[in-house]
């Protein structure tokens, strides 16, 4: 079945990046399955909604603000801690950037994990890190808040919040209240996997709860298209509920059944493929799910920290497996 790699090592489309405009203040830079960014563009200053993954990537991001404003880019908002999202904060310095704002949870899981995250994906997918050697070092917010905090982009009122946990238990999204746009991070997700090797399973539902009920009507999600109507909100939302529902379900019968890590993968399978099998990073991502979720029904409720040489061995483990 496998080469041993992982799935994602293979992949190496470059991607074709869009940048379109939502709202007023809103635009959205989205890579085909790869991770978006949000940007609000204010009276005087622009503020980022993640960071992408190397100081090189974040120039071709600025490059297309450039095409619409010169106002400096004051404001880089993390939504969570992966290296993915945050490595190519450095980049704006250039452009202007004086805060990099992140949630208490986020700043944790920095302290606690950030260095073994950062190899750990740069491993698993490489392509997704253009110029590596770029990266300084770990990306430490400048402000950190708990729940909750507004900024005055001139006129424009942003909200930054942490409605739960979810993808992370530091999740944190950028809601902009006037234009009922949301960039949700990978809290929601659109024809993409959900990772959710550090997730909170149990409580992400909830958490999706939270943001539905602000009632956007267009939402930049962590992967995928940008959702540009009520109707394909809705779906979003339905669509993510559902993955990682039917993960955690599914791990909670195989683990009550007694079973080990590697029929939990098979029996997960049964329920996902049908569903999810066609989406964007679906191979690379679900045994890293399926090993959350069986740690989340066997009663882990702090997600186990991943390392360049556990992704291996489990990655190996499981290959191996299914080859049989």
């Amino acid at each position: 079945m496998s080469t041993g790699q992982f799935a994602s090592v293979a992949d190496l489309e470059v991607k074709k990046t869009s940048f379109i405009q939502l709202s007023a203040h809103c635009w959205a830079y989205t890579a085909e399955g790869d991770p978006n960014t949000g940007v609000i563009m204010g009276d005087e200053s622009v503020l980022i909604c993640d960071a992408l993954a190397t100081p090189v990537m974040a120039q071709s991001l600025i490059a297309e603000i450039r095409k619409v404003t010169d106002k400096p880019i004051k404001y880089v908002v993390l939504s969570h801690y992966h290296a993915v999202r945050v490595l190519g904060a450095s980049g704006y310095k250039a452009a202007g950037m004086q805060e990099i704002i992140a949630s208490q949870g986020t700043y944790e899981m920095i302290v606690e994990r950030g260095a073994q995250d950062m190899q750990s994906e740069y491993e698993r997918f490489p392509r997704l890190f253009n110029n590596f050697d770029s990266i300084p070092g770990l990306t430490w917010p400048t402000q950190v808040f708990k729940d909750e905090m507004t900024l005055w982009m001139g006129k424009l009122e942003v909200k930054i919040m942490h409605p739960g946990a979810g993808h992370t238990r530091g999740d944190t999204v950028v809601w902009v209240p006037s234009e009922k746009v949301l960039f949700s991070g990978d809290l929601l997700e659109a024809d993409a996997a959900c990772y959710t090797g550090d997730a909170q399973l149990q409580e992400w539902p909830a958490t999706l709860d939270v943001l539905s009920a602000l009632g956007a009507e267009k939402v930049i999600p962590g992967r995928g298209p940008a959702l540009l109507t009520p109707e394909a909100v809705v779906e979003g939302f339905a669509y993510t509920r559902d993955f990682v529902t039917t993960l955690l379900d599914s791990a909670k019968e195989a683990v009550a059944q007694g079973m080990n890590l590697q029929q939990t993968m098979a029996h997960c399978r049964a329920a996902m493929d049908p569903k999810f099998s066609q989406v964007f990073i679906y191979e690379h991502c679900l045994p890293f799910d399926v090993t959350r979720a069986f740690d989340e029904a066997s009663g882990i409720k702090h997600p186990r920290i991943w390392t360049a040489e556990r992704d291996k061995e489990m990655w190996h483990g499981l290959q191996a497996e299914a080859a049989k």
